[in-house]
């Protein structure tokens, strides 16, 4: 079986102990990976725990580091994430064998993939998994459930080297948006809509900023829908009355 030269790139959003981060570039480099992202790594970076835990593996020597979420994740087109919880939000929920046969055909289709894994005390937070395309989860024995954040990278990326996946479900979209596209619309849609008072209660307001996003992601919009989409802002937060003055004049 040939395999695709291109793989999705493993973001670690802030990993705290360098043994793990070690541990995943390790594993990495063992099943055919080399994209590692690093958001806002706890302790101190460069790392040398991590370092002797990599034992030499070049993913380390290459893995690229994010000052926060948006820097980390903003070039990939399709994300997935990986957490014991759907949390409660409309998305699809998949294996990891699955995961990673979507996320083959996502690449062969042209988009840049990122399996996002979270923290050792937590797990991935809410807004990080708002911005996925689809939660990979795992069997785990539900009364314990939390895994190694290393053992994690370790299963996903096995799953990614195997030679047979499930049939993908994907659905390719053309010019689909990045999610540096979708923050800027983002930003510029809950801006306006604080403007309006829209977010009330105000402590409510994460969890509607949230739902919110994570609906949009699930629309799995273009550039072109992004661009028409902020102009409808614009003109609305922008034109009012414009056009009752240019019909009364």
């Amino acid at each position: 079986m040939t395999r695709q030269t291109a793989t999705p790139s493993f973001v670690l959003v802030h990993p705290q102990l360098g043994e793990n981060i070690g541990a995943a570039a390790r594993v990495m480099a063992n099943f055919g990976l080399s994209d590692l992202v690093l958001v806002a790594p706890r302790d101190e970076w460069p790392n040398p725990k991590a370092v002797s835990m990599a034992v030499g593996s070049p993913v380390l020597d290459s893995a690229r580091l994010a000052d926060d979420l948006t820097a980390g994740i903003g070039g990939f087109t399709r994300l997935y994430a990986t957490t014991a919880r759907p949390r409660g939000m409309e998305k699809p929920v998949m294996t990891a064998r699955e995961g990673m046969a979507d996320a083959r055909a996502a690449i062969a289709a042209g988009e840049k993939v990122g399996i996002l894994f979270g923290g050792e005390k937590g797990g991935l937070l809410n807004d990080a998994v708002a911005m996925a395309d689809v939660i990979i989860t795992l069997p785990v024995d539900r009364s314990f459930s939390s895994l190694n954040l290393g053992q994690a990278v370790g299963i996903l990326a096995y799953e990614w080297m195997a030679e047979e996946g499930a049939p993908a479900v994907f659905d390719p979209v053309s010019d689909v948006a990045s999610r540096f596209d979708l923050e800027g619309m983002f930003d510029h849609f809950e801006s306006e809509l604080e403007r309006a008072g829209f977010f009330y209660p105000p402590d409510k307001t994460p969890l509607m900023v949230q739902n919110l996003r994570a609906a949009f992601v699930r629309g799995r919009w273009t550039t072109q829908e992004v661009r028409t989409f902020r102009g409808c802002v614009k003109a609305l937060a922008h034109g009012r009355g414009k056009a009752r003055t240019i019909r009364d004049s």
